[in-house]
């Protein structure tokens, strides 16, 4: 069964990828597989446990042995019956009420990034219906193709910076509506958009979530990462839109929007709502520094202010106004099967996680590979498959960060070396996770974003975007590369 979940896995990804020839909601499919392979864990749970490839199952079982061995013989049975340690002895004798423990567990994950999600599209969608966006859509004039690829993608790529890489592809792709009216061209636009906010998030602190997890967890700092990263990031960007620039050619074609029944919202009161869930999108990482909560917290904090807001702005309006511009219709307009794709995928990889699969795979990588650029740019493809959060989990769980004192007793200093904080393995590691998932449509938060907004064929996406993601990839890791042999060499 431990194999089973890996092939049922990759069936179901086969079908989210075929959804348009199928004509199967890939939505329906990611929830099918996600509750399909933590079923088949439960109930095969001693099996599949057995394995000893679940990282935090044998976690759980050294600290119950640790406890019955160091701790029990100290406490009389009423004592130890009625202590915590009981309980982790309990779970660690119970391998389903494990999974149950891991489901919740992974269910808390998940329901931060939903609840982020889900804020963040009722902002945007909030935003949009204040025609907030036609602002900066009559600022863009231009209809050549080529030029607006170029704005809008640096837009994007230090838009991702400040706010994270799936808030901007929200953005971007609400934007794009605005601006081209041909479905096809619009989910090329979209795609360029992928790369760009996935690149713009990679050189963050808090434009990516792997890079938020390697800075909080110490790996990387502030400064440094900026300063190093932001260089192999931007050429992964300029490279496609410099290839492209030599290809696409002609213009545009703009939606022909009717506004001339649209009377309920006033110049200013569209100024002030763009300008008030910009600053409240740009204020989620602020939040979330500040006060040290998920970043979900400030993006519902968010919501509650601009749903206030908008109460306050159109109580003297009659209710066909306010039904079009309060929260409590435009939450109507939210797209839920997107929410509902993302909730599948993130459980699907969130039982391989749990299971081992993840990393076993992690464990192969460094013994066949070996090789601190081999491990990254391998796991930055794989981060095109499958999830990056659980990969570069792996890898921090793999790597713990090396202090000075590990490294004069280390056989190997110079190795590891790389493994400081701010070593050259955890910045690459930034990167290379951060930008491999421009790789494929479903290979990153910011790209199953746009899949599901603008329902992108992910067929469509491997013949005309991935090739150009690849190239920018492997030069943008290239250029970190020509960087990291500079600093040895100073």
């Amino acid at each position: 069964m431990f194999i089973f979940m890996v092939v049922l896995f990759i069936l179901g990804y086969t079908m989210i990828a075929l959804e348009h020839p199928i004509k199967i909601e890939k939505a329906a499919t990611a929830l099918l597989l996600g509750s399909i392979l933590w079923a088949i864990y439960a109930l095969f749970s001693n099996q599949i446990l057995s394995m000893g490839f679940s990282p935090s199952w044998n976690e759980l079982k050294e600290m119950a042995e640790a406890f019955l061995h160091n701790i029990k013989p100290t406490m009389s049975d009423i004592e130890f019956a009625t202590s915590p340690y009981r309980e982790t002895v309990d779970l660690a004798n119970h391998s389903n009420h494990f999974v149950k423990e891991e489901l919740g567990h992974h269910l808390r994950d998940i329901g931060e990034i939903l609840f982020f999600l889900f804020g963040a599209m009722t902002i945007v969608e909030t935003i949009d219906q204040h025609q907030g966006f036609k602002v900066i859509t009559d600022k863009i004039t231009t209809t050549n193709k080529v030029k607006l690829l170029w704005i809008l993608s640096f837009l994007t790529f230090f838009m991702s910076a400040a706010l994270d890489n799936l808030t901007t592809t929200i953005v971007m792709v609400a934007l794009l509506r605005k601006l081209i009216d041909d479905k096809r061209t619009r989910w090329f636009f979209a795609s360029i958009i992928v790369i760009a906010a996935n690149s713009g998030g990679a050189w963050s602190p808090i434009g990516d979530v792997t890079t938020i997890m390697l800075w909080i967890g110490g790996q990387v700092t502030t400064v440094a990462i900026i300063t190093r990263v932001i260089i192999p990031s931007l050429v992964s960007i300029i490279i496609p839109l410099l290839i492209l620039t030599f290809i696409v050619k002609g213009e545009i074609t703009r939606p022909n929007i009717d506004n001339s029944g649209n009377n309920y919202t006033t110049s200013r009161e569209r100024v002030f709502m763009l300008i008030l869930g910009i600053a409240l999108l740009i204020n989620v990482p602020v939040f979330k520094t500040i006060t040290h909560l998920p970043p979900y917290i400030g993006m519902l904090f968010g919501l509650g202010v601009i749903w206030l807001t908008s109460e306050i702005m159109h109580r003297g309006k009659n209710e066909d106004i306010k039904k079009k511009l309060t929260i409590f219709h435009i939450v109507k307009k939210v797209d839920t099967p997107t929410i509902f794709f993302f909730m599948g995928i993130l459980l699907a990889v969130a039982s391989l996680q749990s299971a081992g699969q993840l990393s076993l795979l992690a464990g192969y990588l460094d013994e066949k590979l070996g090789n601190i650029y081999a491990i990254n740019l391998a796991i930055g493809a794989l981060s095109a498959i499958v999830d990056n959060v659980p990969l570069v989990a792996g890898a921090m769980g793999m790597y713990p960060v090396a202090s000075p004192e590990m490294i004069q007793i280390a056989a190997d200093p110079e190795y590891l070396a790389f493994f400081v904080q701010d070593g050259l393995f955890w910045e690459f590691l930034a990167y290379c996770a951060g930008t491999g998932g421009s790789m494929l449509i479903i290979g990153s938060a910011a790209g199953v974003a746009a899949m599901g907004l603008e329902r992108i064929d992910f067929i469509w996406y491997m013949k005309k975007i991935t090739w150009l993601a690849i190239i920018g990839y492997l030069a943008g890791a290239g250029t970190y590369w020509l960087q990291a042999q500079i600093w040895v060499v100073h």
